[in-house]
């Protein structure tokens, strides 16, 4: 576990995603508590996408990719699963503080229909953390089925560009991926929001599951 964090939290990660949340909750304007969530969904998909882009081409840009054939898939398989999910507890962790940065820089109201901060919050957590998971997988899945990172995150972007807009909600609702930021934070009581991100896991979770399948090809 030790070379797992070595490997995929070197400094200079560690550092530019602690200055990208530090920025983003001092430059993005909220004025009601409600809005947080939505202030820093969509940027931390693209966050997330490039740091975990390099999960598996990184192997190949050290030159540890020879030694790294000669394990087994089953060892290769776990190694990539544990790295990912190294990253995306980091993410996760950056994500939450985040939210409080928000609250400690910003100083936001609570919204006279916002009838719990936790309730809010809860949502928020669930809301991240499947976006996270989701852009943390399908980056390093482009990245090796690409070989390339630049192009794996080119792809991302692509997907976020297309998702996160007033077209990509319009035409795909509650499914958009992006649906927790789109919803009516009016009406607290509306949950088809989770549609979306129930989608984002379904996806998620089909190419996690061909992952091992996707190194055996790749080598």
């Amino acid at each position: 576990m030790k070379k797992e964090l070595k490997i995929v939290l070197p400094f200079y990660k560690v550092a530019y995603a602690i200055s990208f949340v530090v920025i983003l909750s001092l430059i993005r304007g909220v004025t009601y508590t409600h809005e947080v969530g939505l202030a820093i969904e969509a940027p931390f998909a693209i966050l997330t996408a490039v740091f975990c882009a390099d999960t598996y081409v990184q192997e190949i840009r050290s030159k540890r990719f020879e030694v790294h054939r000669l394990y087994s898939l089953k060892k290769r398989f776990f190694s990539m699963t544990k790295r990912l999910v190294i990253q995306e507890l980091f993410l996760l962790l950056l994500a939450v503080a985040g939210y409080g940065l928000f609250f400690v820089f910003q100083k936001p109201m609570t919204h006279p229909g916002t009838k719990s901060e936790w309730t809010q919050f809860a949502a928020y957590f669930f809301a991240i953390t499947v976006t996270i998971f989701f852009w943390g997988v399908l980056a390093n899945t482009l990245s090796m089925v690409l070989r390339n990172m630049w192009m794996g995150i080119g792809g991302c972007l692509i997907i976020w560009i297309a998702t996160n807009s007033t077209g990509g909600d319009k035409l795909l609702g509650a499914w958009n991926l992006f649906s927790y930021s789109f919803r009516n934070i009016e009406n607290a009581a509306d949950f088809t929001w989770m549609y979306g991100k129930v989608l984002c896991l379904g996806i998620g979770l089909i190419l996690l599951a061909a992952l091992r399948e996707i190194i055996r090809k790749r080598g």
